[in-house]
């Protein structure tokens, strides 16, 4: 429900700051802003999605948690839609979500939020992993008991 007000809400915020913003510094100036911040939008979509593969392959590679700048890049690219969408509140938006603090503010929300299935967290580190069971034959069994064969005694029956 609140998400259909906003989306009702945006575009006549949007009209009603073009018609006090636009008015207020005037027409040539109104369209010069909507084209330059379009093409900020647009820039910095491209810098994101160059770079993007090879920060992410770092991060993996130094055993740090991912999902910080992969969250950081996807604020970054809404940051870049909201200033690619004509308009001084969108705008607005989009340039508090490159400021760093703010994207740590929205991921350290989020996150509270979101809780981890199927994973082990301790301390910074998050531990994953599969596992199968091994008979006393030292033959490994993926999945379920046979019926001929007892439990190994590494688990709990």
């Amino acid at each position: 429900m609140w998400l259909m007000l906003a989306v009702l809400a945006l575009p006549l915020i949007e009209i009603a700051l073009f018609v006090v913003v636009g008015g207020g510094i005037g027409l040539w100036l109104t369209l010069v802003w909507v084209v330059v911040s379009a093409a900020l939008g647009v820039l910095i979509l491209k810098r994101v999605s160059m770079k993007g593969p090879i920060s992410l392959d770092r991060d993996v590679r130094s055993l740090r948690d991912p999902m910080s700048p992969i969250a950081r890049r996807a604020l970054t690219v809404l940051a870049s839609g909201l200033l690619i969408l004509p308009g001084f509140f969108t705008d607005t938006l989009g340039l508090l979500l490159l400021v760093p603090q703010a994207q740590m503010l929205i991921i350290g929300i989020v996150a509270r939020r979101v809780r981890q299935d199927g994973a082990v967290q301790h301390g910074q580190m998050t531990i994953d992993g599969e596992w199968s069971e091994v008979t006393s034959a030292g033959k490994e069994r993926v999945s379920g008991n046979p019926a001929d064969a007892p439990p190994s005694g590494w688990t709990r029956h």
